[in-house]
């Protein structure tokens, strides 16, 4: 039997992922982790499904993100996902709902969560316009590895939204994100035409 307060805590959390936003979210929310009784392996299941379902709020049940500034994640890297939660849980990296989000999960449900979205399927769409490659794509790849399908280094960039890239381009060149010091570099080399033209093209493939 799954602890009783588990649907009203994670009702609570779908309201708050529906309706807040970066700019007007309480600052830094911290979420107190819905636990299993110890020994009960099919509750703690439970729990964690009702805290994944959550994701879907934002992130899209069929893997396509309700909102276009909010990026892919079904199919990313496992070792990346699991990064970005620790970033957010400590705060290294900055989102009010995401901080929110991640400070739901505990420390063994961080990799739990980033494994379960890893295994998913890129979610399929129509193929984008053919684009000219920037030269800056070849920098990229080193990374993010051939055609930006992502591996070990660094996730998959390709057909990603390009509201999320160009957001996150400019949140690293201006200092906004610092989660990744190597990105951050990189972006500020860029001028904003040339981040634009990048995060197209990236979108596209």
């Amino acid at each position: 039997m799954t602890n009783n307060h588990v649907p009203t805590v994670f009702g609570v959390l779908v309201v708050v992922a529906a309706l807040a936003a970066p700019a007007n979210a309480v600052e830094h929310a911290v979420e107190r982790p819905a636990l299993a009784t110890p020994g009960n392996a099919a509750e703690a299941e439970a729990i964690l499904g009702a805290k994944l379902l959550v994701c879907n709020t934002c992130h899209g049940a069929d893997g396509v993100p309700r909102n276009t500034a909010t990026p892919i994640i079904w199919g990313l890297q496992e070792n990346y996902l699991v990064k970005q939660l620790h970033d957010f849980h400590s705060g290294d990296r900055d989102s009010e709902v995401m901080a929110w989000m991640a400070t739901a999960l505990t420390q063994a449900e961080l990799g739990s969560a980033a494994a379960y979205f890893a295994k998913k399927n890129w979610p399929a769409r129509s193929a984008g316009a053919a684009a000219t490659p920037p030269a800056i794509v070849a920098v990229c790849q080193a990374c993010h590895q051939q055609n930006l399908a992502g591996g070990l280094p660094a996730p998959r960039l390709a057909g990603q939204r390009y509201e999320y890239l160009v957001e996150a381009m400019r949140r690293y060149a201006e200092g906004e994100r610092t989660n990744n010091a190597e990105m951050m570099n990189i972006m500020k080399a860029l001028s904003p035409a040339e981040r634009d033209w990048m995060a197209r093209y990236i979108s596209g493939l």
